[in-house]
């Protein structure tokens, strides 16, 4: 019955903020309280999951493959810990960044709408409730970047609801084509099936279509080009809770339809992702460094830094897997974190533009050490949880004799330091510039308390790394063995 209460709980909780919506004290308390329990029930499917094995549900009692599959492993239940946990702190942050029109207007209702596709997509275990929960997803996003009505965020808006909106069209067509060649669309069940073919270009076909919507949420190179175009326009709190959900449930989607249904041509599906891992992780590494708006800068961070997490899945070894998935959870908290420090410079100097940003450590030291805490995690400097990530991923790389992918995240990884530092001299090191009056402002109290909090949570993340490893190892052995998953389900 727990399975069910991710999808239902952000379903009831909408609801409850769609009636109360013009209550702005109500509305702020409840979906910070909403988040907390949300983050404690799927804290607790991760406990069951990982002490007791991948737990599936049938809703209905219909027998798989025939109803509706629900399904948690290691790997999902994590994911939806910590984008769950990532809700929290954007709750905190919101209503000191925020204006009272957009709170008004259906934020909260929107942020739980896009929770719940999230989760959904995390623990269905049907293609076509998969797709279903893409959409909720891309519907829920796409009026949190239009909301408000200014015309850039509507131009991004737009760029970002068409390209979404293809990738779509890709996806239902693959699920017709596979459909129509196994007559099921139960993941553990088609998976079961395709391991019993001799292959065939209609199910390589379909594959490739997969992969390729799979890509475009994930923003892989080449298929990135909507992240940047439309990350950068709605109120960074926004942005922020996009880069910790949205482009990370890409990323699980391509692990889990790896694991399960690349069964043919092995050798071609390896190379080929670990082709795009490399050109995600460079392209967008270099995109970043020839920026000079910080919200772009970190936009193109998440695109190069997806590319380590499918690395991760190239190797595909348990604990190259196991790597991917704690950078995964790394990327989550210290890109959410880099983009709320970027709130803050917004608000005591009043821009993103690092040619008009300066002295901000002399002004606000602490208020620097929030952005350098997670930066210098994404940099992978030690002892925050990026070293250890890159570490992992690396060390599986030499293990795993991936010598020439192993050596461009090393160069991504001097390049996203690059960058990382560019930002700290422009908007903290240097002076302010004289000819350019700065908005002197105030920090609001939550916006600082939510930073910190995440801040404090990256330190975490470096200082427990072991017993997180070991968590992600756990999930990386179900990744990398999926009769673990298609047996759970099958009830074999």
């Amino acid at each position: 019955m727990i399975l069910v209460l991710p999808i239902i709980l952000p379903l009831f909780f909408m609801v409850v903020l769609i009636f109360t919506r013009r209550w702005l004290f109500f509305q702020q308390a409840f979906s910070l309280l909403a988040s907390i329990v949300l983050t404690f029930v799927s804290a607790l499917i991760l406990s069951d999951v990982y002490q007791n094995g991948i737990m599936a549900m049938q809703p209905g009692s219909w027998e798989a493959p025939f109803g509706i599959t629900l399904v948690a492993d290691t790997f999902s239940a994590l994911m939806m810990t910590t984008a769950s946990f990532v809700a929290i702190i954007v709750m905190i942050f919101s209503p000191g960044f925020i204006d009272k029109e957009r709170q008004t207007a259906g934020y909260y209702p929107l942020v739980f709408g896009l929770l719940m596709g999230v989760n959904g997509a995390f623990i269905t275990g049907d293609l076509f409730n998969l797709y279903v929960w893409y959409e909720v997803m891309l519907t829920s996003s796409f009026v949190l970047i239009a909301l408000g009505g200014s015309a850039e965020q509507l131009r991004g808006s737009i760029k970002y609801v068409t390209i979404n909106f293809i990738a779509s069209i890709f996806f239902v067509s693959a699920i017709g084509i596979l459909y129509g060649q196994a007559g099921t669309l139960n993941m553990a069940d088609l998976a079961a099936k395709m391991r019993t073919w001799e292959g065939g270009s209609y199910i390589n076909s379909a594959l490739m279509l997969l992969f390729i919507a799979f890509s475009v949420k994930s923003a892989l190179v080449p298929f990135f080009f909507w992240l940047p175009a439309s990350y950068h326009t709605p109120p960074i709190a926004i942005t922020a809770l996009f880069a910790g959900t949205l482009t990370k449930v890409g990323v699980y989607t391509i692990f889990r339809f790896y694991s399960l249904f690349v069964v043919f041509d092995q050798q071609f599906w390896q190379i080929f992702i670990l082709t795009l891992a490399g050109l995600t992780m460079f392209i967008g590494v270099l995109m970043a460094a020839s920026q000079f708006d910080i919200r772009k800068i970190l936009s193109f961070h998440i695109i190069s830094q997806v590319g380590y997490m499918v690395m991760g899945l190239g190797i595909f070894t348990v604990s190259g897997i196991a790597g991917a998935i704690y950078f995964t959870i790394h990327n989550m908290l210290s890109k959410t974190n880099t983009f709320l420090a970027g709130g803050l410079v917004y608000q005591r100097s009043g821009g993103y533009d690092l040619k008009y940003l300066g002295g901000l450590y002399k002004a606000s030291p602490f208020l620097a050490l929030l952005f350098f805490i997670p930066a210098m995690s994404l940099a992978g400097i030690p002892p925050l949880p990026g070293f250890f990530g890159k570490f992992f991923l690396i060390k599986s790389g030499f293990e795993a004799q991936q010598y020439f992918i192993t050596a461009v995240a090393i160069l991504t990884g001097l390049f996203t330091l690059f960058s990382m530092v560019k930002i700290w001299n422009e908007a903290y090191w240097k002076k302010e510039p004289e000819d350019v009056k700065v908005k002197n402002g105030k920090v609001h109290p939550s916006t600082f308390i939510a930073t910190a909090l995440l801040a404090l949570a990256v330190i975490l993340l470096g200082v427990f790394a072991g017993p997180v490893m070991e968590i992600t190892m756990d999930a990386g052995e179900q990744i990398v063995n999926p009769e673990m998953y298609i047996n759970a389900v099958l009830g074999r």
